[in-house]
């Protein structure tokens, strides 16, 4: 303390001049008009800027929340596609337990589901991702998982209560059925473990012309993934000598390196299709089998 008054007592006449300054500007600023407003607008200006300056900051540490408010608003939006529904045939008659889009008939096929990403890995052969949903919130294995702005990500493999395990397109055993946009003609993309930055796309005859920029999109024989939703853009074109078919460099629309909110896709009719096309395959291509049973 005693430092102190010593300072005060040092420094006296510097703290003795400030004060009155300080009194003379409050005289001139409260008596004259024209210095008053002088004095409001560069007080307005620096505090303008201030707080702008203190907003970008706030803004910064809100986006978090920010994003989250905005996946869930896309995820409603998304929900309300069109394509996510199908057109019964009125031919029969149905029973659903959904209720329909429109008064034309149409029934949901595809729900989205929201979840945040809290591991990922773009580095190995086998890529796998976590989100923070699992079978407590409906999730299911074989279930579709897009970014948050609709390309594809990857395929769910393993449900604990509260978490998923999502095998990525980087992963060198999974391979998604994938269209051309501008042509309509299906091949199948793959990984070859090799650069992230790029997958293949197998399948495409020769005698289709193709342009590097074209866009690949998911199948409509998927039965994982919902049509039309963006898988990335052809980046070279190579013609395998060796067969009719390119061999495709696929630029991915997904950006693995900073994946955090993604959309579950549920086909709700995935059950019936794969069991279908798992019981024909076994009776015509094992018939002594099936007919034992």
């Amino acid at each position: 303390m005693r430092n102190v008054f010593l300072f005060i007592s040092r420094y006296r006449t510097f703290f003795t001049f400030l004060i009155l300054q300080g009194v003379a500007l409050w005289f001139l600023f409260s008596y004259n008009r024209f210095h008053r407003a002088r004095f409001l607008g560069v007080a307005n200006e620096v505090t303008g800027r201030v707080n702008t300056q203190y907003n970008k900051v706030e803004d910064y540490f809100e986006l978090r929340e920010e994003n989250r408010r905005i996946h869930r608003m896309n995820d409603s939006l998304l929900n309300l596609q069109a394509r996510n529904f199908m057109r019964a045939d009125t031919s029969l008659q149905l029973v659903q337990d959904s209720v329909p889009f429109d008064t034309l008939g149409h029934y949901r096929r595809y729900h989205f589901r929201p979840a945040t990403v809290v591991y990922n890995s773009v580095s190995s052969q086998k890529n796998y991702l976590q989100i923070n949903r699992g079978s407590n919130h409906g999730i299911k294995d074989n279930m579709a998982v897009l970014s948050s702005d609709g390309s594809t990500v990857g395929v769910v493999v393993g449900v604990s209560p509260n978490f998923s395990q999502v095998m990525s397109l980087l992963h060198v055993q999974q391979k998604v059925n994938a269209a051309l946009k501008k042509s309509g003609d299906f091949g199948t993309i793959e990984w070859d473990g090799k650069d992230p930055g790029f997958l293949t796309l197998r399948g495409i005859p020769r005698s289709i012309e193709i342009k590097n920029g074209d866009t690949v999109l998911t199948s409509p024989y998927s039965f994982n993934f919902p049509p039309g939703y963006i898988i990335g853009t052809i980046a070279e074109t190579i013609t395998d000598k060796s067969t009719n078919f390119y061999v495709l460099k696929i630029k991915p629309a997904a950006r693995f390196y900073s994946l955090q909110q993604v959309f579950v896709v549920e086909n709700l009719q995935y059950t019936e299709q794969t069991t279908l096309n798992q019981d024909t395959r076994k009776r015509i291509e094992d018939p002594k089998k099936a007919s034992a049973k």
